[in-house]
């Protein structure tokens, strides 16, 4: 069975929910703007869509890597690694900072009088789908009376689920991007959902893995989507492994020995930080 289960973050089980209003808006409640992902066809039609069920068990798959911002969960689960960060410092997420294997997509900073502190490098990663979504979110709003009717999307195959090239994309990423980060002494933490890490334990090497811990650079943060009393869902963790740089080689056969300066990563987190990267709870 493959279905939508949240488009624009609300999930499609609720009771009394103005989809055609929902439509018009066009909101991300965890971005706090209009919804980023768009249809190649007609990029100025947002697609909306968090969440779907997967499969003949029903899987509930996040394929939007935004939709693990919610609350901020994702950056307090982080905050003990910032191994000096102080009561009096401010908390910043700067995004999308390039590094030799390419940009990580977000930095938790401690700063105190605009000089950084500390960091830790955070990266989201959800499965991406083969073929496209665009018809099972027609078919959800034509049943809730707010999209016409429309036979080719009646009789599209759907889409499925892309897991062995997700998998084997992030673990190449992120090979390059650790050796940076543990040169010079910090952490990186991948945030993925249940399944996908499932799936990674299976096909690739993962063994040497263990339950987090502190002197590891490279840390996998797992969260489950749970339904609440109100049939929305919201973000649970679930595990924490971690490993280090030659932990994710051995998992790939792969060798990478990307360098940046410390003092590079200071001064390009140091020129974006700002009152508008500042962490406020919500």
């Amino acid at each position: 069975m493959n279905d939508l289960l949240e488009l624009y973050g609300i999930s499609t089980a609720r009771a009394n929910v103005d989809w055609l209003d929902v439509i018009h808006q066009e909101g991300c409640p965890y971005l706090n703007h209009r919804c980023y992902k768009t249809r190649k066809s007609t990029p100025s039609i947002t697609i909306g869509t968090c969440s779907i069920r997967y499969g003949r068990d029903e899987k509930q798959i996040i394929i939007c890597p935004y939709r693990l911002l919610e609350r901020g969960q994702v950056f307090l689960d982080s905050l003990h690694l910032l191994t000096f960060h102080e009561p009096g410092n401010e908390l910043h997420i700067v995004s999308e900072v390039a590094i030799p294997g390419g940009s990580v997509d977000y930095f938790l900073v401690s700063a105190r009088d605009q000089k950084v502190i500390d960091f830790v490098g955070i990266e989201l990663q959800t499965l991406d789908t083969t073929g496209t979504v665009w018809p099972t979110r027609q078919r959800f709003l034509q049943r809730q009376g707010v999209a016409a009717t429309d036979d080719e999307i009646k009789h599209s195959k759907g889409f499925g689920m892309n897991w062995k090239m997700t998998a084997k994309t992030i673990l190449v990423q992120l090979n390059h991007k650790i050796r940076t980060l543990e040169n010079v002494n910090k952490h990186l933490v991948l945030v993925l959902q249940d399944y996908l890490l499932d799936y990674m334990q299976w096909a690739f090497r993962f063994d040497h893995l263990h339950d987090a811990r502190l002197g590891d650079s490279m840390h996998l943060h797992s969260y489950k989507l749970k339904q609440t009393a109100d049939q929305s869902y919201h973000l649970d963790l679930d595990s924490r492994l971690s490993t280090n740089a030659d932990g994710v080689a051995r998992s790939l056969g792969l060798q990478a020995d990307p360098n940046l300066a410390l003092e590079k990563i200071l001064a390009l987190l140091e020129n974006k930080i700002s009152e508008h990267t500042l962490f406020v709870l919500r």
